[in-house]
């Protein structure tokens, strides 16, 4: 009986809340445009901060009613302002809540409301606007849709600070793809845009610097475009320059060296130009400091990652900076339990986004790191860097896990950090836990920090030796799944061919590890070799690949799925007579292992080539100019005389 009585009482208490919400909505109904002025004001006055009596007027159909208000030529301005200002104050609530405001088509109502020439109302609009696109669930491209808008919305910039800085505002959230940039420069965003940066307004100094950052990220188009605007006789990457320094607010700093560094890594700043090398670099050093909030510790180290990813020389200099490299280890004790937090709020804010700042650590790291073998000595000897970038691999967001692998990766083509950290540490172990069902952006970092950790360069030969034991080689190709291995083998990126092919490479080497793999998995792998020789692919790839046949051909069982397929030895007498010596070379390897004197069966396998014709291309190939590919081929016949 008690669920009987339960239900009517709920019922009550929500009747009674939609009651008087109820009430604020039958006004705008009413014959009289007076009262339907003064209902809308007092509503615009009850909702003001009050989450729950914004919900309820949506649901109880207000928009659709503000909406008709907002679009009637025979309301009052007044009263369309009005509407506006409401509309806004909902779209202040929740995310829900912008959602209703979306499907009731509030968009193009407003856009619509910008025709009007009446400024206050106008800026009603915009704020409106401004409120419903800066919301994630919003979908940009509805500013798009319309091609007048665009157009219309740079005119509206002239005509006060406030249309100023909505404007920019909406653009800057709304400049997504390189679609959306190449639209907004056609239609005059820089110099309709630059003049800003000198307004008398912060919030419009700031937009305006915003939407520069937008436009310029891997944009070569508008970032030379921007390399030669003035502004008031200034050129703007100064006026950059000038908004970096200390006593500008930490936002403006920031956001003024994105403008710089996405200009330099489009090509039109050059990286030791001292705009870049004396203010850029270290303004964002600076912003990796602990004094910073953490959201600004994050931008700052992400940016200067992003900065200095191609040139060694910036690293370097970066990383002798402010002692930036143990600037980075405060990242990951943060925010510890002793943080001089006393705002609770802040506290919450970042004990939930604290694995932003470990996955800007390791950007910031792997980026440092990705070329100089005396900083990732320096990185490694951190206080307990490695402890944390296994850590890091196991963490529950995927993107501290891509980029603790990104930092491994780098820090795994030193051969001292393989042979010392990398030993002492089992990386691999997290490594191969990491390849089971991940995405592919982390399988191919995951498959290409595996190919470094299982070779390791030795000096005194040309080849490579390897310290993978047997066991850890069987491991990787059951975690991997030969699905997802030979997936990434036929993927259409180079660099993900490329990494894939090394790991098989480095898998298929030593006679024992070659057969046993080439046992359990061989059909697939010649498959894929097959595939990847028919196809279209850059001499790298195809390189690549015969090395991996020539290291099948090393086998002591493996090489009999070579000489079993009558179609491959063709494909390999091809490539013996192909016009790149790389590829000569690698084919002619392939069959001096298949012939080699000293193995069982060699007398079989010596007849069955000589009658394919081998042997006529070797006594070619002795006369080759190229004296590697010459003696390769000296080589191999000797074993047919031994």
């Amino acid at each position: 009986m008690s669920c009987l009585l339960e239900a009517p009482l709920r019922i009550s208490v929500l009747s009674e809340v939609t009651a008087t919400s109820r009430h604020y909505v039958d006004r705008l109904f009413d014959p009289d445009p007076q009262k339907v002025l003064q209902g809308v004001v007092d509503m615009k006055n009850a909702v003001i901060g009050n989450n729950k009596q914004k919900a309820n007027l949506i649901v109880l159909g207000a928009v659709p009613r503000l909406l008709y208000l907002l679009q009637q030529s025979s309301s009052s301005l007044e009263l369309r302002t009005e509407c506006a200002v409401v509309l806004g104050s909902l779209a202040m609530g929740t995310e829900n809540n912008i959602k209703s405001l979306v499907d009731c088509h509030i968009i193009p109502a407003l856009l619509q409301g910008l025709l009007c020439p009446d400024l206050i109302f106008i800026e009603a609009c915009l704020r409106c606007l401004r409120t419903v696109f800066i919301s994630p669930v919003t979908p940009v491209q509805l500013l798009y849709t319309d091609p007048t808008v665009i157009p219309h919305l740079m005119s509206l910039l002239s005509r006060s600070q406030r249309t100023q800085e909505y404007i920019t505002q909406i653009f800057s959230h709304c400049c997504k793809t390189p679609e959306h940039q190449t639209v907004l420069f056609n239609h005059g965003a820089i110099q309709n845009i630059a003049p800003l940066l000198n307004s008398p307004s912060y919030k419009v100094r700031m937009q305006a610097l915003k939407c520069f950052s937008v436009l310029a990220y891997e944009n070569t188009q508008v970032s030379v475009t921007l390399v030669n605007v003035l502004v008031d006789g200034e050129l703007l990457s100064q006026v950059f320059v000038r908004m970096m320094q200390r006593d500008q607010p930490i936002e403006m700093q920031l956001t003024a060296g994105k403008c710089l560094t996405y200009m330099c890594r489009a090509g039109a700043i050059r990286t030791d130009d001292s705009c870049i090398v004396l203010k850029t670099l270290p303004c964002l050093v600076r912003m990796c400091s602990k004094e910073h909030l953490l959201e600004e510790r994050v931008e700052g180290a992400e940016t200067l990652a992003y900065l200095m990813e191609p040139d060694v020389e910036l690293q370097r200099i970066a990383s002798t900076t402010d002692h930036l490299v143990a600037m980075l280890a405060d990242y990951f004790k943060y925010p510890s339990s002793v943080s001089a937090i006393t705002d609770i709020k802040r506290l919450d804010h970042d004990l939930k986004h604290a694995h932003e700042l470990r996955q800007a650590a390791f950007k910031l790291y792997a980026s440092l790191g990705s070329n100089d073998e005396d900083i990732r000595k320096k990185i490694t000897e951190t206080e307990n860097m490695m402890d944390r970038i296994v850590s890091g691999l196991s963490e529950s967001s995927i993107k501290v896990r891509l980029a603790a692998v990104r930092c491994l990766h780098s820090l795994s083509r030193s051969v001292q950090q393989l042979r010392t950290s990398f030993h002492d540490h089992a990386v691999w172990k997290p490594l191969m836990k990491l390849l089971q069902n991940a995405p592919d952006e982390v399988l191919v970092m995951a498959s290409s920090t595996l190919c470094n950790l299982l070779l390791e360069f030795s000096p005194s030969k040309e080849n490579m030796a390897f310290q993978a034991d047997q066991k850890v080689k069987v491991e990787i190709v059951r975690c991997l799944g030969t699905e997802q291995l030979f997936r990434l083998l036929s993927d259409p990126d180079t660099n993900v061919l490329m990494k894939t092919l090394g790991l098989l490479r480095n898998l298929l080497s030593t006679r024992p590890h070659i057969d046993q793999i080439m046992s359990s998995h061989g059909k697939q792998i010649m498959q894929a070799v097959t595939l990847i020789l028919e196809a279209e692919h850059s001499i790298e790839v195809k390189e690549q690949t015969l090395c991996i046949l020539a290291n099948i051909a090393d086998g002591n069982t493996a090489k009999e799925l070579i000489m079993t397929n009558d179609d491959m030895l063709q494909k390999i007498k091809y490539y013996m007579g192909h016009s790149n010596v790389k590829l000569q070379l690698a084919a002619t390897f392939c069959i001096s292992n298949l012939i080699w004197n000293e193995e069982d069966g060699s007398q079989e396998r010596q007849d069955k080539l000589r009658e394919m014709g081998f042997v006529d291309i070797l006594h070619k190939l002795t006369q080759a100019s190229d004296s590697n590919l010459s003696d390769r081929a000296k080589t191999a016949l000797q074993q047919y005389l031994a």
